[in-house]
């Protein structure tokens, strides 16, 4: 089967298009037949060799954290799935990852792909879809009327961070750069600022921070929560604020693979209350030139990488 592979650490350079032994599903795993992976920043660093402590992999390895695919075989003791079945998944950021043509997953991690997109486009949801669910509903647990501050808002997991916030009843604050303020609109925003510390009219009750900021920033948005609130970073390069005196908890939020999560992630897509961001199409042998992109220029909305046998339905 055809894969991307790097063999050592470095620039997107190292990232060959090869062929690879089809792999073999293990106890409590499924092979997926992939349709599409996508492009997370975190893989561009993992490559570089900059994450070699937190994120331990073995060379060769294949990038592609997010999975869609269709189930083609089953490990022992596998149950709830069939073979056949369409999932989608975020894997583990130690493992073999999606860029290729089929991928062994832990069963545990995966859910039911939506029915209302194209199944490679749903290849696009699950890292940044738990990523944003994880923080506001596993830590800032916003409740209806509370104000949240989302410093980022313009990027995919600062949208997914909106429209989540919005269902859970909460008065939205945005700050996003001036291309990507109509995403943050479009995805229901109350309020939309430019980028750093807006001037508010009252604090806010959460902080969530999507963007790499300088650390006088990072310390600034702490200041802008209501005492007793709470802020949350996924920059995990820079602790998150906090201000014990008045209350105000920084909490570093580190993604992990959830099925249930990503699941009900499905349900709101289906139900038309979660909405894809745009997706760009490449197909899985273009990974490469993707991430020299990236080096040189920030990207909007999501990249998906089509692997060589999909259908696009």
């Amino acid at each position: 089967m055809k894969a991307v592979r790097f063999h050592e650490y470095g620039t997107p350079e190292v990232l060959r298009y090869e062929d690879v032994d089809q792999p073999i599903p293990g106890v409590g795993e499924v092979r997926i037949r992939v349709a599409a992976t996508s492009f997370n920043p975190v893989e561009g660093n993992i490559r570089a060799g900059v994450m070699q402590g937190p994120i331990p992999i073995r060379l060769p390895h294949t990038p592609g954290i997010d999975i869609a695919g269709t189930v083609d075989a089953l490990g022992e003791d596998v149950t709830g799935f069939d073979i056949g079945d369409r999932v989608i998944g975020a894997l583990p950021l130690t493992s073999t990852g999606a860029a290729a043509e089929y991928v062994i997953a832990p069963a545990r991690i995966l859910a039911a792909a939506p029915t209302s997109v194209p199944l490679v486009d749903a290849a696009g949801l699950p890292l940044v879809g738990l990523t944003a669910w994880q923080a506001l509903f596993d830590h800032a647990k916003p409740t209806t009327g509370q104000r949240v501050l989302i410093n980022g808002a313009g990027g995919v997991v600062g949208g997914y961070a909106v429209q989540l916030a919005k269902n859970a009843g909460a008065y939205v604050i945005a700050t996003t750069g001036p291309r990507s303020s109509e995403q943050a609109k479009t995805a229901g925003a109350d309020e939309i600022h430019g980028p750093g510390i807006p001037e508010l009219s009252e604090p806010v009750d959460v902080v969530l921070n999507f963007a790499p900021i300088a650390p006088e920033q990072m310390t600034a948005l702490a200041t802008v929560i209501r005492d007793g609130g709470v802020l949350v970073n996924t920059t995990v390069w820079m602790p998150a604020a906090s201000d014990e005196a008045r209350g105000v908890r920084g909490i570093n939020l580190f993604f992990r693979p959830d099925a249930e999560q990503l699941a009900q992630l499905v349900t709101l897509l289906d139900a038309g209350k979660l909405h894809l961001g745009a997706t760009r199409r490449v197909p899985l042998a273009g990974l490469a030139q993707v991430h020299a992109e990236v080096a040189t220029a920030p990207i909007n909305g999501k990249i998906v990488f089509v692997a060589p046998s999909a259908t696009l339905d």
